[in-house]
């Protein structure tokens, strides 16, 4: 097929061929196709003169003067020239080449803002959120997490606007989105226009946070209840980030376009997949390459000031899971989103095109059954095979074995190398779309900016199917596959993938479930074929232990239209979704066309729709029906019955109205269908920090272990140095770091000027901060700071570093035992060369 103007085309690099022989044979996935070079298909339309489409109200003035002189002749010109602008006006490919600020008078403005705000909470002794292993505590941090705002609102009606919230956390939380509402509300009026049908809570699904924050008893059992620590650090960050974005509002332009990311993502679940219909499957079969299991488009907003036309921000939408961090990581990051993010913000510092608070989002799509681990799942036993391609299991019959492969699985360090690389894969087709849309601008045009947001009760909501049959959703419910775990993390015990059921497993579960609470049978009939484990959506003592009542949510500006899901919806079900509502707001776009601009066609007259998530309230996954039958994770985690899908389609097209221009208002809440916010009443179990204290002879930041001084080092080597240390938790330094590289900068006129300058900190991927308690009673413990000097890239180190003179610096806070006073203190390692 031939590219088409503004495709992407790729060349193939030369990848190990080890890892290309392993790589998914039955599914015959080619990793060499990993763009790391990538070109656009010539735009024949690039040579052509600019111009700027003329608006019909400047069309209807000239006409009105021509009839002061000839009606006749009036008439016959405002036809003429109605018929050659109604094309241009709408084309996507006006441009002005060779410079970043669009000029034409049509391009819609809108009011735009970006903000970013720290949100790592504690990283030492809490459970890390997503694998549900209680024994994997935080130890220490690799990368600092952020809530990344993003404002689009109207400039003609300030009051419609609406607030993209990407989080490096799990997901949203009801929780934490109440709290940040309620914080917002108390900034004052000025917040006025920020609430619950607005803000959109999106986490980018990272399994290397801390945990302990969520609403639900479910999620909080591994972490031992509660941490409001943790929970305040996020609702205090992303109300940072919402408050630097909304100082920030001003008019801007947005501009969209897709690329493909190739070698970033695969299906984990594929027989799951081949369960959904033939004919379905093969509309999105277009190669080897990109047989259709998983989406490989990454779309992008692209947020441009108007008043010096800088870039501001980007905003991407791309699937795969924040499982690159193995389940044996104990250090925080925000995984591979985490990493393209931070390339992202990164690559643009200094850059003429960029504002200095450039703010990357990479926000999750329809990941549910995919996976980062590209080389597959294989068996990490004496077979060395590969797992079950039904049910995930090795040779024993057992899923713990069962693991998947990332791209640099070799490497010991608990998928931090992997991680790198699928931020990287993300990072670098993203950055080339940006600066393709930088002189190739795809606008956002129409002025409507547009948002509803509603509480819906599935338990027992009753629907008509597309297809005209009757169908309910259930009180939720999790089937024993959700146990079993997935080739990203493997369960424990006896429970497998697809065919895990009371008969297959110990008797004891069924005495567990019982004991809990036995599902009844008009549950178990709306759930079937699912053999319910855990009948979590009608247990509510001590208090709920999962969401009945959803958040359903759907952003609108211009073309552009945004289903905020709460859960993890599969590549098919995110299909399924996005299609219906692209239908209908089809019409909606149409409609709002012929209102305003009298006529409807070209380009922007093509709706893009998006699905992010998971947001708001998690509501673990949503299957297809067809992959709800199978049974593997993604199916027994589906919490409302096989009709999951289709009822999340229906309330959202129900309310889609509300995204058209004549809607004035969003719909309004019932207090009374709000969903319980449980952070008052939640149970905790987590110690406290009792006290800290240096050994004998020693003080808090005193160096225990320096670095080589004398020899010296390279680029390439690891430095490392241990200090005396304090817990983390005592100050999580929002805003700050607990690590720091310092370079010496020498001021050759006047030596004495000299000064130290922190060149890295917490933000950075290569440096590396482990904490260690060595003696509970006595209160005593380490840190070591590492930086990973092979990890600075030829860039970096050109721009950044360069040889010279550095050292270490640690920033602690002790807690006394007698009043538990907090104090600061700092530690500094010897000075080394680096060459």
């Amino acid at each position: 097929m031939a590219p088409q103007v503004g495709d992407l085309q790729f060349e193939p690099l030369a990848v190990d061929q080890e890892k290309a022989q392993t790589f998914e044979r039955d599914r015959k996935v080619d990793t060499s196709k990993v763009p790391l070079r990538v070109r656009f298909a010539e735009n024949p339309d690039s040579q052509r003169t600019p111009r700027c489409p003329t608006s019909r109200a400047a069309s209807l003035f000239i006409g009105n003067i021509l009839i002061v002189i000839s009606v006749a002749v009036a008439l016959f010109l405002v036809a003429a020239q109605f018929d050659s602008l109604s094309w241009n006006y709408w084309r996507s490919d006006i441009s002005n080449p060779g410079t970043n600020v669009s000029t034409c008078a049509t391009d819609t403005q809108y009011l735009l803002g970006v903000g970013k705000g720290d949100i790592t909470g504690p990283v030492v002794e809490i459970n890390l959120m997503g694998y549900a292993d209680p024994k994997q505590l935080g130890t220490g941090l690799r990368q600092r997490l952020y809530s990344r705002a993003f404002i689009v609102g109207s400039l003609e009606r300030p009051q419609d606007r609406f607030v993209y919230l990407v989080l490096d956390t799990q997901s949203g939380d009801t929780a934490v989105r109440y709290g940040i509402i309620k914080a917002l509300k108390e900034l004052g009026p000025e917040y006025a226009f920020y609430g619950h049908h607005n803000i959109a809570l999106t986490g980018t699904h990272s399994h290397a946070g801390p945990g302990g924050w969520l609403n639900y008893l479910l999620p909080q059992i591994t972490s031992k209840g509660f941490d409001r620590q943790g929970y305040q650090a996020i609702v205090d960050g992303a109300v940072l980030s919402i408050r630097k974005a909304h100082e920030s509002l001003q008019p801007g332009y947005l501009s969209a376009g897709t690329t493909k990311v190739f070698g970033a993502n695969i299906n984990r679940s594929f027989f799951s997949y081949l369960a959904n219909p033939e004919a379905e499957r093969m509309k999105y079969f277009k190669s080897e390459e990109e047989d259709g299991s998983v989406e490989k488009d990454l779309t992008m907003l692209k947020f441009q000031r108007a008043s010096d036309g800088k870039n501001i921000g980007v905003l991407t939408w791309f699937p795969v899971h924040g499982t690159s961090m193995l389940g044996n990581n104990t250090v925080v990051t925000g995984d591979n989103k985490g990493v393209a993010a931070w390339l992202f913000e990164k690559s643009v510092r200094g850059d003429s095109s960029a504002a200095e608070d450039f703010v990357a989002g990479f926000s999750q799509a329809n990941m549910g059954d995919v996976s980062p681990n590209v080389l597959g799942a294989w068996c990490e036993d004496e077979s060395g095979s590969q797992c079950s391609f039904k049910n995930s299991t090795c040779s024993n019959g057992k899923s713990q074995a069962c693991h998947g492969r990332g791209p640099a699985f070799k490497v010991h360090d608990d998928g931090a190398s992997s991680c790198f690389e699928i931020g990287r894969r993300q990072f670098e087709p993203a950055k080339q779309l940006y600066d393709h849309l930088i002189n190739n601008p795809s606008p956002v045009r129409g002025p409507w900016v547009k948002a509803f947001h509603t509480f819906h009760d599935m338990s027992n909501f009753t629907f008509i199917r597309p297809d005209g049959k009757p169908a309910r959703s259930c009180p939720a419910a999790l089937g024993y596959s959700f146990a079993a775990g997935t080739t990203d993390g493997p369960g424990a015990f006896d429970f497998t993938q697809h065919n895990g059921n009371e008969n297959t497993t110990m008797p004891i579960w069924k005495v567990v479930r019982y004991f809990i609470k036995a599902p009844g049978e008009e549950q178990k009939a709306c759930q079937h074929p699912k053999p319910i484990l855990l009948d979590v959506g009608e247990i509510l003592r001590p208090y709920d232990w999962s969401p009945n009542i959803v958040d359903v949510q759907a952003f609108r500006v211009g073309q552009f239209a945004i289903v905020v899901s709460p859960g993890e919806a599969t590549t098919m079900a995110g299909r399924r979704w996005k299609e219906a509502v692209g239908q209908s707001f089809k019409r909606i776009l149409d409609q709002d066309m012929e209102q305003i601009y009298g006529y409807t066609g070209g380009p922007s007259s093509n709706p893009i729709v998006v699905l992010g998530g998971p947001a708001n309230t998690y509501t673990h996954y949503i299957t297809t029906e067809e992959e709800y039958q199978i049974q593997r994770y993604e199916g027994a985690s589906t919490l409302y019955g096989p009709d999951t899908l289709n009822a999340y389609i229906n309330v959202t097209l129900s309310f889609l109205p509300y995204l058209s221009s004549e809607s004035t208002s969003p719909p309004v809440h019932d207090e009374k269908s709000f969903p319980p916010d449980n952070t008052n009443r939640s149970l905790s179990f987590i110690p406290a920090v009792v006290r800290d204290a240096p050994p004998l002879f020693k003080g808090f930041g005193d160096v225990l272990v320096d670095v080589d001084s004398a020899r010296g080092y390279h680029r390439g080597d690891a430095i490392r140095a241990v200090f005396v240390g304090a817990n983390p938790r005592n100050n999580l330094r929002l805003e700050g770091t607990y690590a720091a590289v310092e370079k010496l900068f020498v001021d050759q006129m006047s030596p004495q000027k000299s000064e130290w300058r922190t060149v890295r900190n917490d933000e950075d991927w290569s440096l590396i901060y482990s904490w260690k308690r060595k003696n509970s009673v006595m209160g005593t413990s380490e840190v070591e700071i590492t930086w990973e000097t092979g990890e600075e890239t030829d860039e970096w180190w050109d721009k950044e570093l360069g040889p010279g003179v550095y050292r270490l610096k640690y920033y602690g806070d002790s807690k006394s035992l007698f009043g538990g006073k907090v104090q600061e203190f700092e530690g500094v390692s010897g000075a080394f060369t680096l060459v």
